[in-house]
């Protein structure tokens, strides 16, 4: 009864009507097809054992996305019906694996959508990688409540504090969606916004640019000059898709040179960057500190690599 209740239509997530329609039509489609992939994820989550899944019908560049929303449903069901992260751990042992940053991210949607604190009863979340759920919590908020989030800046009462800008960087993967990926309207929206909070949307932007690759050349270029100031965070977005991208196994093309042409480095460089970071980070007790280390430590990667200097 509580899967048949938690099933979505097409329309709950559909970008028209919610988000700016993309300029270009190719742009467009491959917003919408992200959008599709993660409601198949959730409704195929919700049918049978999590363990199992594969999404063999939809492209393997998508398929990131389906455990994304896999991820949000199977959270769901184990804080409604106190299943202490079961669900999570079977899709994370199978083929979700290689998506196991999005499973974390995933999760966050549906904390969001119960407004509980993540993993509240819930034995799953990795070290570090648990503070990805506040992510997913920000994207969610943002993609539902956007005049909220993006006109009137407001932020959650759970939101706040030392895990607002892991939400606002997820708050900034979305507004690629609801920007439509038009860069003007992304540095508009973001230059709204006080100065120290711009960087952690940019951070969301980087991610979003390189994990979709829904833009590309000039696109990118535009959106490098856009994001003077706050190039380092954007760098740090992008190197985390680039991981996610990675471990998966899938790099689709424009995937690897929006990668590229945001860090400066091929994406297994940018992931290993991530890697590097995350190993000095997870040295530290578990907190949204040693979380802003991690992200720290791949803005100093890139700046060495850029300047020749850490930040």
């Amino acid at each position: 009864m509580i899967r048949r209740m938690l099933a979505i239509g097409p329309r709950k997530l559909a970008l028209e009507g919610r988000c700016h329609p993309a300029e270009a039509p190719e742009t467009q489609r491959a917003l919408e097809e992200v959008v599709k992939a993660f409601a198949v994820g959730y409704n195929t989550a919700l049918a049978g054992p999590t363990g199992e899944l594969t999404f063999p019908d939809l492209p393997r560049e998508l398929r990131g996305f389906a455990f994304e929303g896999a991820a949000m449903s199977t959270a769901l069901v184990d804080q409604l019906t106190m299943g202490g992260g079961r669900g999570l751990r079977e899709l994370a042992a199978g083929a979700g694996e290689r998506y196991i940053h999005l499973i974390h991210v995933g999760a966050g949607w549906a904390y969001a959508r119960l407004r509980r604190r993540p993993w509240a009863g819930t034995e799953f979340a990795h070290p570090l990688l648990g503070w990805l759920a506040w992510d997913g919590w920000g994207f969610h908020q943002a993609f539902f409540h956007p005049q909220a989030v993006f006109v009137r800046q407001a932020v959650e009462r759970r939101g706040r504090g030392s895990v607002q800008p892991i939400r606002d960087q997820g708050a900034g993967r979305a507004l690629w969606f609801y920007a439509g990926a038009n860069v003007a309207r992304i540095a508009g929206i973001i230059g709204g916004f006080p100065a120290g909070r711009r960087r952690d949307l940019w951070a969301g932007i980087g991610l979003a640019a390189a994990y979709t690759g829904a833009r590309q050349g000039p696109a990118v270029d535009e959106l490098l000059t856009a994001a003077d100031g706050y190039r380092d965070h954007l760098a740090q977005g992008a190197a985390f898709a680039a991981k996610a991208r990675v471990l998966s196994g899938v790099m689709p093309s424009g995937c690897a040179a929006a990668v590229e042409a945001i860090t400066g480095v091929d994406a297994e460089t940018a992931a290993d960057w991530t890697d590097g970071a995350l190993s000095h980070a997870i040295r530290f007790p578990d907190s949204p500190d040693a979380y802003e280390m991690w992200r720290a430590g791949i803005r100093d990667a890139w700046n060495l690599r850029a300047h020749g200097v850490a930040s």
